[in-house]
């Protein structure tokens, strides 16, 4: 399946992979941001999430379908950045296609066999509770609550609210489609293939303490250095942060060996070039 893009710049490919409360549009204000900085910045939409809703598919794999779209758009290599479920959807492709992959920025990411705390816990009991009465105003309300910091801007706020309230109400029409398997296994054997991998984790200062913790054993898993805390940030930390966090991802791309050739973007002149194909 070809997933909905979104794009700005020219010069090598830095993908942006949004959150599981969000859809491409949390990547609005850092695209011409990273457009300016020279690179060719490519925001999508993950199955079930913005304008990729799956009500036909028997099962969805994000990862087979983000290599496909970036082999259409004509991204051959590429960064990935990724956030929450895009952390996790990047380092499904980075294991699967590997030789594709010049290096990973992941923020919010916590393994799904790690434990969760009771803080984690009660924001999924509140929003499944929520959804269950019939009550979408009261399930967006506690996710916002959980997925924001208390310094989050009310522009923030209302736009994840937007976002969250979209893709639970797909969720309520369709379903949550089982997931192909998953190349990540179980354990962190599989991640540990990918030291040497040029790779950067992080976390919003405020984010629960579980995605503190799964970072930091990202971190190790991958042999990536500390955990880089992004200040005034909670799990959004990129939308909440995102001037921060487009220093912070130029800072590591510029870091990275020089492409021989970089795909570009068909037309140069483009800002915002959007790919509808599904």
């Amino acid at each position: 399946m070809l997933l909905p893009s979104t794009e700005a710049g020219r010069g090598r490919p830095v993908v942006l992979l949004h959150a599981r409360p969000t859809d491409r549009t949390m990547w609005n204000t850092h695209l011409p941001l990273l457009a300016e900085a020279g690179v060719r910045a490519i925001a999508v939409d993950l199955p079930g999430h913005g304008d990729a809703p799956v009500p036909n598919h028997p099962e969805v794999a994000p990862w087979s379908d983000l290599l496909e779209t970036l082999d259409h758009l004509g991204a051959d290599t590429f960064v990935l950045a990724g956030n929450s479920l895009g952390a996790l959807v990047a380092l499904q492709t980075a294991v699967t296609a590997p030789e594709q992959v010049e290096g990973l920025v992941l923020v919010g990411y916590r393994p799904h066999d790690q434990p969760a705390s009771p803080r984690l816990n009660a924001a999924w009991k509140a929003e499944r509770t929520a959804l269950a009465a019939g009550d979408l105003d009261a399930a967006v309300k506690a996710g916002i609550e959980a997925w924001t910091s208390a310094g989050a801007t009310e522009d923030v706020r209302a736009h994840a609210a937007d976002m969250l309230r979209r893709q639970l109400t797909e969720q309520l029409a369709h379903g949550e489609p089982p997931q192909a398997p998953d190349p990540l296994g179980t354990g962190p054997a599989v991640l540990r293939t990918l030291q040497g991998m040029p790779a950067l984790v992080g976390v919003g200062e405020h984010d629960m303490p579980d995605f503190h913790e799964g970072g930091e054993a990202l971190a190790r898993d991958l042999d990536a250095g500390g955990i880089t805390v992004i200040p005034g940030a909670g799990h959004l930390a990129p939308m909440e942060q995102p001037a921060a966090f487009c220093t912070l991802l130029m800072d590591f791309v510029r870091r990275l060996p020089q492409q021989s050739s970089v795909a570009h973007s068909e037309d140069p002149t483009r800002a915002f070039a959007q790919d509808s194909a599904r």
